[in-house]
């Protein structure tokens, strides 16, 4: 079991390395080969496609608003969040029931943890990618963390949501 969370942890840190440094480029076959590693040896799609698709498009919906309002700027001129930014979304999906399981409850620490880490993970991110944050770095960070405050839980909702769904399914039935 801990050498599955490790490998968990590892596929995710090598496919954000992959996105943030490989931009939309042949390096996303890393990415593409972690998710494929995750479904086949981690977990399975059964157990999974469906938060990985619902954080995915979460994620791109919510990066391509905030594109939209001005708070990133990538380099061209499209109105979406680019595809490295989406697959970090699904990768992300990918730890919830995994190596960040324990960042689910209470709910403050998801809270907590998600006002802290997202704004990281972007200011890394736009440093190592050339992202630009027109709004400066002290209002960017505050909006993000508010931002990641209620977004961490509500992903973490989701995975719970999708596990009970499974579980049901997958229990005889009763009657």
């Amino acid at each position: 079991m801990r050498l599955k969370l490790l490998a968990n942890a590892l596929l995710f840190q090598a496919g954000w390395f992959a996105c943030v440094l490989g931009g939309n480029s042949l390096w996303l076959l890393i990415p593409l080969a972690a998710l494929l590693i995750h479904f086949f040896w981690v977990s399975s799609w059964a157990a999974e496609g469906k938060l990985v698709i619902s954080v995915m498009l979460a994620g791109a919906a919510l990066d391509s608003f905030l594109l939209q309002m001005g708070v990133f700027r990538f380099p061209g001129d499209s109105p979406l969040a680019p595809l490295w930014l989406v697959t970090l979304w699904a990768l992300l999906a990918t730890t919830l029931n995994h190596c960040l399981a324990w960042t689910a409850k209470p709910i403050w620490l998801a809270a907590l943890l998600g006002a802290v880490s997202g704004p990281f993970s972007y200011f890394a991110g736009a440093a190592l990618a050339d992202v630009g944050l027109p709004l400066g770095p002290t209002p960017s960070a505050l909006l993000l963390a508010s931002i990641w405050a209620i977004v961490f839980p509500l992903l973490h909702g989701f995975a719970h949501l999708y596990r009970e769904q499974l579980r049901l399914r997958q229990s005889p039935e009763r009657g």
